[in-house]
C-alpha cells in the first residue's frame, strides 16, 4: 500500500476511532485529539484539569478504541519506584526473580503524578526516554508501542510536588481539559446515571499504530515549515535574537529544541488526521499551544499582569 492511500485509510480510522470514543467522552473534543496526535506520533501527554473532567475515563477509553493494554497508577507521597519498575524477590530455589511492575503495559495512566515525591516522579524519566527500565543493575526492555499520559491536577497544590523542567520537557503534549458546556453537561449527567453502558470497540492493534507512527515520520515537510517552527521556538527565548518584546518582558525561560522536533511531529499528524500529505504553517500553529505552554517559564511580571502562557504563545504567531 502506498503511503497516500496509508494517510487516506488514517482518515476513515480517524474518524471512526473519534466516533468509539464519543460513545463514553462527550466534549473534551480538543483534549481526546490532542492525546491521540500525541499516540501516533509515539509521545507522552499531560492531562491537567480539576477533579471530575473524565481525564482517568478518557485515557481509559481511548487505550481500548485503541486496542491496547492498559494500567492505572495512584501516584501517592508513599509511593516507590519499585511499586512503579517492579522488584526482586527470592522465590523458593532461593534465587532473585524479577517480578515486573505496573509500567510493563502498552499505555501507563500515573494518576496525579505530582503528588509522590521527585524520587518515585525520576523512575518514570528512563521508560519515557528509552522505552525500557533498569532495576538491579538489569534492563528490561517494554512492550511497544509505549506511553505515560499522566494526569495533574491544578488547584490542590497542598501535598504535591511539581514536576521538574526536565520530566516535563519529555511529554510532548500538556493538555488542559476545561469544564463542559451546559448542553454537555446534559448529556453527561444523563449517560451516567441510567442503567445503559457503551460498549467501546477496538478499531486499531497495537501493530497498526507502530506502522502508523511510522508513516508519519515518512510524512515530507516543507523546508520552509521547518524554519517556521524552529523560530517559532526560537522566538520564545528571552533576550535570544528572535525573541519578541512580549516574550522578553514576561518570560524568564523558553523552548528547547526537543520543543521544535515535538513541533514537527505533531504538525504531521495534525496533517495526516486531516487528509493532507504534508503540513502547512497552520498545523505547526495548530498544535503550538500544548507543545509549548509546558516548556516556557513566565517571570513575576506576567503573574503579576496576569499574562497567561497561551497569551504570549499567540502573540508568536
Amino acid at each position: 500500500m502506498s503511503d497516500v492511500a496509508a494517510v487516506d485509510g488514517l482518515v476513515t480510522k480517524y474518524a471512526q476511532l473519534q466516533k468509539e470514543i464519543g460513545k463514553v467522552i462527550i466534549g473534551q473534543q480538543e483534549a481526546v485529539n490532542f492525546t491521540l496526535l500525541s499516540v501516533f506520533c509515539g509521545g507522552h501527554s499531560l492531562l491537567i484539569g480539576v477533579p471530575g473532567l473524565a481525564k482517568t475515563l478518557l485515557v481509559n477509553t481511548i487505550s481500548k478504541a485503541l486496542g491496547l493494554d492498559f494500567k492505572r497508577i495512584q501516584f501517592t507521597p508513599d509511593l516507590m519506584p519499585s511499586d512503579i519498575l517492579g522488584s526482586e524477590i527470592l522465590d523458593e530455589k532461593r534465587q532473585f526473580k524479577f517480578i515486573k511492575g505496573p509500567i510493563f503495559s502498552n499505555i501507563i495512566l500515573a494518576d496525579e503524578i505530582n503528588r509522590t515525591p521527585p524520587k518515585t516522579q525520576a523512575a518514570l524519566l528512563e521508560a519515557m526516554q528509552e522505552r525500557s527500565v533498569t532495576v538491579a543493575g538489569t534492563h528490561y526492555p517494554l512492550a511497544l508501542p509505549f506511553y505515560v499520559l499522566a494526569t495533574q491536577n491544578p488547584i490542590e497544590q497542598e501535598g504535591t510536588y511539581p514536576l521538574p523542567e526536565a520530566q516535563l520537557d519529555r511529554f510532548m503534549f500538556s493538555i488542559n481539559l476545561g469544564y463542559p458546556s451546559f448542553e454537555e453537561e446534559v448529556a453527561v449527567v444523563k449517560n451516567t446515571t441510567s442503567i445503559a453502558k457503551q460498549e467501546v470497540n477496538s478499531i486499531f492493534s497495537a501493530k497498526e499504530i507502530m506502522a502508523i507512527q511510522q508513516l508519519i515520520r515518512k510524512i515530507p515537510v516543507a523546508d520552509n515549515v521547518v524554519e517556521y517552527a524552529v523560530g517559532l521556538v526560537g522566538k520564545t527565548r528571552p533576550n535570544s535574537e528572535r525573541a519578541t518584546e512580549m516574550v522578553t518582558k514576561y518570560l524568564d525561560w523558553g523552548a528547547g529544541p526537543r520543543a521544535s522536533q515535538n513541533l514537527i511531529l505533531a504538525a504531521k499528524a495534525h496533517a495526516a488526521v486531516n487528509g493532507k500529505y504534508s503540513p502547512d504553517m497552520e498545523d505547526v500553529q495548530a498544535v503550538a499551544i500544548p507543545i509549548l505552554s509546558h516548556r516556557i517559564v513566565k517571570n513575576y511580571k506576567a503573574e503579576a499582569e496576569g499574562i497567561s502562557l497561551e497569551k504570549i504563545i499567540k502573540s508568536l504567531f
